[in-house]
């Protein structure tokens, strides 16, 4: 069941790949922390999220 909708997804892709930049960005151990962008991007990808879930919130808009 999905539960993020479209303009949800983009964010979650821009944070994520401003994340992952800090892998080539950050010259120090903390750019590992980039690696955390591959959350929003794997959630945004497959439209759900767990915590979303957890709270019952949902973005994505229901068509009948």
């Amino acid at each position: 069941m999905k539960n993020i909708g479209k303009i949800d997804k983009i964010i979650r892709y821009i944070i994520g790949i401003a994340l992952l930049s800090l892998l080539f960005l950050v010259h120090s151990n903390l750019r590992f922390l980039g690696l955390i962008g591959l959350v929003p991007i794997l959630t945004a990808a497959f439209g759900f999220c767990p915590l979303y879930a957890l709270f019952g919130i949902n973005t994505c808009s229901t068509k009948k």
